[in-house]
């Protein structure tokens, strides 16, 4: 009789015991890591909630590292995530924030830093049955599902960037599902997150990058 561990494939599409706590977990990290340029060299999970809780029973830490190095939910390497995790020499922690409480139980903040000392934080929310929301990115308030490949830019709130984003992927025939534009506040930096239909083309984040008022464009390709 062979010993089956809570790390064993339970399902068609999930590695481990829960949707929340490690498909959902994985799914946040594969969508930051999508975020920002490779290789990333050191990562810090701030886990609130239950994540907080029971991420180490649930398999949430092992699901995230997993994400973190751009394994998909149905990936058997997240079994054994921390070791791959250490034979490539990814800086790693876990963080326990029990005192803030006005947050989704099932949340994690990710501080990733690549090797050419690029920062990015993004914070996500495992809402349930493996779906998730990426709900800040830098301390911004966003709202992005990863459902859809997606463009994400980050400029400063000015007139024309937005009409500059949609004529961009407009000549690069690419259908928009949903668009949205998060900012701090008026003229300062804003986020605007657009879903494709289909696979994004190549260059299309340079293209968007033509605008002056454009400081970064994320690309995540699903």
């Amino acid at each position: 009789m062979s010993f089956i561990s809570l790390f064993d494939v339970i399902g068609p599409n999930m590695v481990g015991p829960s949707s929340s706590h490690t498909a959902g977990a994985n799914k946040i990290a594969f969508l930051a890591q999508k975020m920002i340029a490779e290789p990333i060299t050191k990562v810090e999970f701030t886990l609130y909630g239950s994540f907080a809780k029971t991420y180490r029973g649930h398999g949430t830490d092992r699901a995230l590292l997993g994400g973190i190095m751009g394994f998909y939910t149905d990936d058997l390497r997240i079994r054994d995530s921390y070791e791959i995790a250490d034979e490539a020499g990814l800086d790693y922690s876990f963080v326990i924030n029990d005192i803030e409480e006005d947050v989704h139980p099932n949340t994690v903040d990710i501080l990733m830093e690549n090797e050419k000392g690029q920062r990015l934080s993004v914070r996500g929310e495992s809402i349930g049955g493996g779906k998730v929301r990426i709900s800040r990115i830098n301390g911004v308030e966003v709202d992005f599902t990863g459902e859809y490949s997606a463009v994400i830019v980050t400029h400063y709130d000015r007139v024309g960037v937005a009409a500059h984003i949609t004529k961009s992927l407009s000549e690069s025939e690419v259908n928009i599902a949903f668009m949205h534009l998060f900012r701090e506040k008026k003229g300062h930096i804003a986020y605007t997150i657009v879903e494709s239909d289909g696979k994004l083309p190549e260059g299309i984040d340079d293209k968007i990058m033509e605008n002056e008022n454009v400081n970064d464009v994320m690309i995540v390709q699903l």
